[in-house]
């Protein structure tokens, strides 16, 4: 069937297959199809609409002070356009590979130079994410999966958290082996992977411990989900509980990239933060996404704070 073709703007086509056959059928029919067209002009438009490339909670800075943002280009970002940011006092720091950008520290006077690069499409803080596993739901039917065997056993989970201690709940059952198989710290300058703030141990145990120690010393036992599944520690929240967007991403970079060695099929994010934007352009989210299309299952932690509409944004704008 011919198709006719809507020129946008420069770069930007849409297809739609002609129906000049049904034309024939009268005025009526005429208008509802130029209804139709006008509407998918406006969508495409519309989704195509250039908005701000700063981030809200970036308007305010001092502009004599310096800031760490994550800038998201177009493309993956190139030597010269680090270099091009380092020539007006810019530092970077990382370069992601989950996300088309990477984490620099600038001065804040040169952001509104930054958001009128072509190649630049987004410019956000690198903000302090933290713990959020403040309640757990008891009723997740695991004693169901129990009763078929499936204990996780080979279904490997990636924890992205404040670290994970090697506990005797975590080992094979009845045996010294750990089944954490991989640790990784992805906070720069702190190659340890203990878990100096507790959360991320409590949040494995939740996962995946065996009960053991509960045996032990109580009367009733503690199991977790997958109480035999293998755990990759992927360290992204220091000793207070906190940590930055660029190490959750890095965290998440690393989760994709062992997925086939370790057979990672769940990534598990029990922390958060405020929503700024639309999911398409947070950065933290592109990452979320990456993981969910190389297969990997992500559970993020959901509605600590309750219903909050500060930002009259009613969660993410899509």
């Amino acid at each position: 069937m011919p198709q006719r073709i809507l020129n946008l703007k420069p770069g930007s086509k849409v297809a739609i297959d002609s129906v000049r056959a049904q034309v024939q059928r009268g005025p009526a029919w005429a208008t509802r199809l130029l209804a139709v067209d006008l509407l998918v002009f406006l969508f495409v438009n519309l989704a195509h609409a250039d908005g701000p490339k700063r981030a809200k909670d970036l308007e305010g800075t001092n502009p004599n002070s310096a800031v760490t943002v994550i800038i998201q280009f177009k493309g993956i970002p190139t030597a010269k356009q680090h270099e091009k940011i380092r020539s007006k006092g810019g530092l970077h720091i990382r370069t992601f590979q989950s996300v088309k950008g990477g984490v620099y520290r600038v001065p804040a006077r040169l952001l509104p130079e930054l958001e009128n690069d072509p190649d630049i499409v987004y410019i956000s803080p690198d903000r302090t994410v933290g713990r959020s596993l403040d309640h757990v739901a008891a009723t997740t039917n695991a004693d169901l999966a129990w009763s078929y065997g499936w204990d996780g056993t080979g279904v490997g989970v990636a924890i992205v958290d404040s670290g994970i201690d090697l506990v005797s709940d975590l080992n094979q059952l009845g045996q010294p082996t750990s089944r954490v198989v991989y640790s990784e710290s992805l906070i720069s300058g702190d190659p340890n992977t203990d878990d100096a703030y507790g959360h991320g141990t409590h949040v494995a145990g939740i996962l995946a411990g065996n009960g053991a120690t509960s045996m032990a010393h109580y009367r009733a036992t503690y199991r977790g989900i997958a109480p035999n599944a293998p755990l990759i520690n992927l360290r992204a929240l220091d000793r207070n509980g906190s940590g930055t967007d660029s190490s959750v991403i890095a965290a998440i970079d690393r989760a994709i990239q062992l997925k086939d060695t370790y057979n990672i099929r769940v990534l598990n994010l029990s922390l958060g933060r405020p929503v700024w934007e639309s999911y398409t352009l947070d950065p933290l989210c592109q990452a979320v996404e990456a993981a969910w299309r190389a297969g990997i299952v992500v559970v993020v932690a959901a509605g600590n704070s309750g219903r909050d509409n500060t930002l009259l944004t009613h969660g993410y704008d899509t």
